[in-house]
């Protein structure tokens, strides 16, 4: 996948890439290369090499799971039930919040490990099950450290606005402006915070305060995203492409207007066919309607105890095409080029040119659609982040 390669895939048959101090510094055809003098050469014996795979949308650090509400939804309470009964995020709220740093960093650091297993290079996580001050920073704090720690490249992302705490009950307004004040600040006096995401909807919060807190984060000089859509239509999309949003992500609901404005916008579509799966939804995100006004697409795990927990982008790049009928091309963009801007990395990560960090993915597979075709299946053959 090189950028601006006409074929399909962008592939180039017989390729070199050369890199230097963890960057690109060339790529394309072997007989097209200048001369260099390589301290180290590797031969792929004939595989195919990809960008490293880029997750855009986890929520790797939390305490606990949820398994039994797996079981009582299986009896038939839905996702909304569940969660206005107090159970949902707010029980996983309560389990974050009595986990020390390391045992969060224990536990995140083996669901990141999976994510790695199978070529993952970046990764953004979330907060968002602290839903008070010092449990915010906690989940932030470990997710930057696991950023230094490992071999990938970590964005995170503050979700304060990812429900309405018990102690809040009744009171979102009040909890908006916690939030979107002392909250806010203290992420970003602490460098803790790349983005800030909010969830929109009838169980989280409105889009009049989706719109304050996006105010609050444009004044901190902090890019925004959303949750959007995934339960009803209300207007989160179009509210958060207003705003110049990296993303927004769900989307089953999204209608045309909200389409039209990230178009306009250049708002990503992250789509999560693990969640959409999960919780045997039926209201499929508008494909379609995202291709025919060339909104990018980018696909992620979701990853969190609730709703996707699934550590696979492989598996998602078998979903997106059985589910929701994205063609192999479409899926691998979705991990790499597209998830890039989702993130607002796209001159940095993405796809294979020039000046681009040096993370790659090694294959063992005939052809890329492989990669969506498999299921259970790591034909992951080796790894490269930053040139290493």
């Amino acid at each position: 996948m090189a950028a601006g390669a006409s074929a399909p895939y962008g592939a180039i048959e017989d390729g070199l890439i050369a890199a230097k101090d963890g960057r690109i510094v060339w790529v394309g055809a072997r007989k097209d290369a200048p001369a260099f003098v390589a301290r180290e050469t590797v031969d792929c014996g004939g595989r195919w090499i990809t960008p490293g795979l880029i997750d855009c949308h986890t929520h790797l650090v939390y305490g606990g799971d949820r398994a039994h509400e797996f079981e009582l939804r299986l009896q038939g309470a839905s996702y909304e039930e569940i969660a206005r009964a107090g159970g949902g995020i707010l029980s996983t709220v309560k389990a974050t919040r009595a986990a020390s740093e390391a045992e969060l960093f224990t536990s995140a650091d083996t669901r990141l490990a999976a994510l790695m297993e199978e070529g993952v290079t970046s990764v953004e996580i979330k907060s968002g099950y602290g839903l008070e001050p010092q449990a915010e920073l906690k989940q932030l704090t470990v997710a930057r450290r696991l950023g230094r720690e490992r071999s990938v490249r970590v964005r995170t992302t503050f979700l304060g606005a990812h429900a309405v705490p018990p102690e809040f009950a009744g009171r979102s307004g009040a909890y908006i402006d916690l939030v979107a004040g002392p909250m806010l600040d203290a992420v970003a006096a602490q460098g803790l915070a790349d983005a800030v995401d909010v969830f929109c909807e009838g169980i989280a919060f409105s889009p009049e305060e989706t719109a304050r807190l996006f105010a609050a984060a444009k004044a901190k000089g902090l890019p925004v995203k959303i949750h959007a859509e995934q339960l009803s239509n209300l207007g989160g999309a179009r509210l958060a492409a207003e705003h110049g949003a990296l993303s927004a992500d769900h989307l089953e609901y999204l209608d045309e207007a909200g389409v039209t404005a990230m178009a306009k916008a250049g708002t990503v579509a992250v789509i999560l066919p693990g969640a959409f799966y999960f919780l045997r939804e039926t209201q499929k995100p508008p494909i379609e309607l995202l291709r025919q006004h060339g909104v990018p697409i980018a696909l992620a795990t979701d990853a969190n105890p609730g709703s996707s927990p699934l550590t696979s982008p492989l598996l998602v790049m078998n979903m997106a095409c059985t589910l929701f009928r994205l063609t192999p091309e479409e899926a691998l963009a979705g991990l790499t080029r597209n998830a890039a801007k989702a993130l607002g990395m796209h001159n940095e990560i993405g796809t294979l040119e020039a000046g681009k960090f040096c993370d790659l993915a090694i294959w063992e597979i005939e052809r890329p659609a492989e990669l969506a075709y498999r299921i259970g299946f790591n034909p992951l053959h080796a790894r490269i982040w930053n040139g290493q």
